[in-house]
């Protein structure tokens, strides 16, 4: 069983181009969805909102969009990223003995890329 989340998005060509630079894989597009999946984990759906609706305000304000990666995916994401001319927030190694990232989608919504660090 995987997560998910549905995020509306202005321009879904675009945020797919976006998503699959970062490593997401498109599953199905059937409009006004797009269908992604992060590994084996979690999918996300990417939602053209019906016309007439604007997407005006800052996007997933206090929240982030979680993403686990395992050994050296953070920084494999990162560098998937910066190819592809992304700005990255991190690396930030956390007290709670995760490595993270954080990159803004197109609309403006963040993505959290976690990886678990043994020590």
């Amino acid at each position: 069983m995987t997560s998910f989340v549905k995020i509306l998005t202005s321009d879904a060509e675009r945020s797919v181009r976006f998503y699959e630079a970062l490593g997401f894989e498109t599953i199905q597009a059937e409009p006004p969805f797009v269908h992604l999946r992060w590994g084996s984990q979690a999918d996300v759906y990417l939602v053209t909102p019906p016309l007439g609706m604007a997407l005006e305000a800052r996007k997933g304000v206090g929240v982030l969009l979680g993403f686990r990666v395992e050994g050296g995916g953070v920084d494999v994401v990162a560098a998937r990223a910066q190819a592809h001319g992304i700005s990255i927030e991190g690396p930030v190694m956390q007290p709670w003995h995760t490595r993270e990232i954080i990159v803004s989608d197109p609309d403006g919504y963040r993505l959290n890329f976690i990886e678990r660090v043994v020590s």
